[in-house]
């Protein structure tokens, strides 16, 4: 099930995905679970095989800004985002264009969220489909995301079609993904690309609404990104039966997200530690504080998102 990406396996994921197959792919930030984004049917099998609720849209990801330009509408705003970040861990939100995709892949919203991912891989299996792929993360729903091939594996087993190995994701946090369909843009979740560079090109930047029971963007849920243990945030110290995740050489921790405290290393390590924290069967994983500054941002959204009540 698991495949080196080369000419031949590229291909045969482009056909299992023109013919309503689902393909999990290597991206930038994480792992991702494709399937044709305008197939009714395709997209469902990404719903029944993740267990996802169908009121949480999809990402659609698209090879190159022209091919994205087939799935939405595009305000100058979106397109400076765009021209400054793609390809690359920005997803935008705009109107979606008349049959571009599938209505179950943006539960039933006339607004898409649409991405380039900057992974070859990724981009290769685009072009050789030549339509966009509805790619949420290629996990159970509401569970760590992955990171890795073997991830994927663990947790989605045989309902997959094909796993392309391309190595572990190098950002290893979800897109950022703003609001883009006015003129100053909304950051619905921070992710792979810190507030700063993105506010350097778009102004300053709004925070969402609050979150209904029908969110406008993926990973908007209260709980999302979960180990099966509780995580317990800025903890000082190790208390019985937990683990501890440390940054910045914090002492005493079982894992270091960045000994030297770098925010970019940290946020690629994350989920694959939280996946080996709670693979050592703790009941508990304590996390030490991380800054909110930078990728810190976006670290600290999964983390709150993980410990939130189940």
């Amino acid at each position: 099930m698991i495949a080196e990406p080369t000419p031949q396996t590229i291909a045969r994921a482009a056909d299992i995905l023109r013919t309503g197959g689902l393909v999990a792919l290597p991206t930038e930030t994480v792992y991702g679970l494709a399937a044709d984004a305008t197939s009714g049917v395709a997209v469902a099998r990404i719903y029944e095989a993740k267990g996802r609720p169908r009121f949480n849209p999809l990402i659609a990801h698209a090879a190159d800004l022209e091919g994205a330009e087939r799935v939405a509408v595009f305000t100058p705003l979106a397109r400076r985002l765009a021209e400054a970040f793609w390809p690359g861990p920005l997803t935008l939100v705009l109107e979606k264009s008349s049959g571009a995709v599938c209505d179950l892949a943006t539960a039933g919203l006339d607004s898409i969220g649409v991405r380039v991912p900057a992974h070859p891989v990724a981009r290769a299996v685009l072009n050789a489909v030549g339509g966009p792929l509805a790619a949420p993360s290629a996990n159970p729903s509401g569970a760590v995301s992955p990171t890795t091939a073997q991830h994927v594996a663990d947790g989605l087993g045989e309902k997959l079609d094909l796993i392309l190995d391309g190595g572990p994701c190098t950002v290893g946090v979800e897109s950022a993904i703003i609001d883009a369909r006015g003129d100053q843009g909304v950051l619905l979740r921070p992710g792979g690309l810190d507030r700063l560079a993105l506010e350097a090109v778009a102004g300053p930047l709004g925070a969402p609404a609050e979150v209904n029971a029908k969110p406008s963007a993926p990973g908007m849920l209260t709980s999302h990104y979960a180990p099966h243990a509780r995580v317990r945030l800025n903890a000082e110290e190790k208390r019985a039966g937990e683990v501890l995740l440390g940054f910045g050489g914090a002492p005493g921790a079982d894992r270091d997200l960045s000994p030297t405290g770098d925010l970019r290393e940290a946020a690629a390590a994350l989920f694959r530690l939280l996946r080996e924290l709670d693979a050592e069967g703790a009941s508990t994983i304590a996390v030490t504080p991380i800054p909110e500054t930078g990728l810190g941002e976006a670290i600290n959204d999964r983390l709150r998102r993980a410990a939130a009540g189940r």
